[in-house]
């Protein structure tokens, strides 16, 4: 059995991460196993959406835990990896400055996706080809600058769209009702409140929440579980969410936003029910480099 290694780099709005993935291919289809997950909290939304720009400290932060992260592929023989930003690069006045001093001290070229861009990453995840085709699914990712809502049905997207809606410009009271009413919109705009509807749950706030319920990855969690955990996470201080519920302090301020608009999202489109798959954006990368490798795989086998 042949053993693949790819890596995928996401620099979000409140941590850093890289993620590890083994693809074993063998007589069937491909496995996709996850080596290794590591996070670094950055809060570059802090800088980005108070100021408008991120700080050369912060810059350099960034800098060195890229280098480690190449350090951590060379190691493990990565055969192809992508770093990609999200909202916090997209709202930076100096993210090309960024992007080119990354790219002179690392090596490495970082894509900076619009909402559009994270909606076809996401469509590269396998889990759409196991979708009930009989069902309306809404994917939803909260993360700390932008909130993606994909519609799919019969395993194909229908619609998209990313809001600057993120748990770190909530937790600074960066959020107007009016940009609530913007989502309650669109959703709406749908026209599936009312039929077959599952929400699948995206980002490291709902995997927090769904292991504080006690579930597995892929375990269903219904609107009035959500509900009562989203009680029961305000009933406790940020320290106490720390101590209590074993919560990293970066996260600890920021869950009960992302709980909060979950449960807005579930209302407005009528859905009971959330699926929490543990799958990113990360994800979606791996399969996509896997798609690139298998197409070059392919190309030079032809006949020149």
């Amino acid at each position: 059995m042949k053993v693949l290694k790819f890596a995928a780099i996401d620099i979000g709005s409140n941590a850093v991460r890289l993620l590890l993935v083994n693809v074993m291919e063998g007589v069937n289809c491909p496995v996709f196993k996850k080596s290794s997950l590591i996070r670094v909290p950055l809060r570059l939304g802090d800088d980005a959406f108070l100021t408008g720009k991120i700080s050369q400290k912060k810059v350099e932060k960034l800098i060195k835990i890229l280098l480690a992260f190449k350090n951590l592929m060379d190691i493990n023989e990565v055969i192809s990896f992508r770093a990609c930003a999200t909202s916090a690069f997209r709202d930076a006045s100096n993210s090309s400055e960024i992007v080119n001093a990354i790219l002179a001290e690392t090596g490495i070229e970082v894509e900076v996706v619009d909402g559009k861009r994270e909606a076809e990453i996401i469509c590269t995840n396998q889990l759409l080809e196991r979708l009930d085709s009989d069902t309306h699914y809404l994917y939803v990712d909260i993360g700390g600058g932008s909130t993606e809502l994909v519609h799919f049905r019969k395993g194909k997207l229908k619609k998209s769209i990313s809001f600057n809606i993120g748990t770190i410009r909530m937790l600074n009271n960066l959020i107007k009702s009016e940009d609530f009413d913007k989502v309650k919109e669109w959703i709406k705009s749908l026209k599936i409140s009312g039929k077959n509807i599952s929400i699948i749950g995206s980002g490291e706030n709902i995997n927090k929440i769904l292991k504080i319920s006690g579930k597995r990855d892929k375990e269903i969690l219904t609107l009035s579980e959500l509900a009562e955990i989203d009680k029961f996470m305000n009933y406790y201080t940020v320290e106490e969410r720390v101590k209590v519920l074993r919560l990293n302090p970066d996260s600890a301020d920021v869950i009960v936003h992302a709980s909060d608009l979950f449960l807005k999202i579930m209302r407005w489109v009528g859905a009971k029910q959330i699926i929490v798959p543990t799958i990113g954006i990360s994800d979606g990368i791996v399969h996509e480099l896997y798609l690139e490798y298998l197409k070059q795989r392919k190309d030079l086998m032809l006949p020149g």
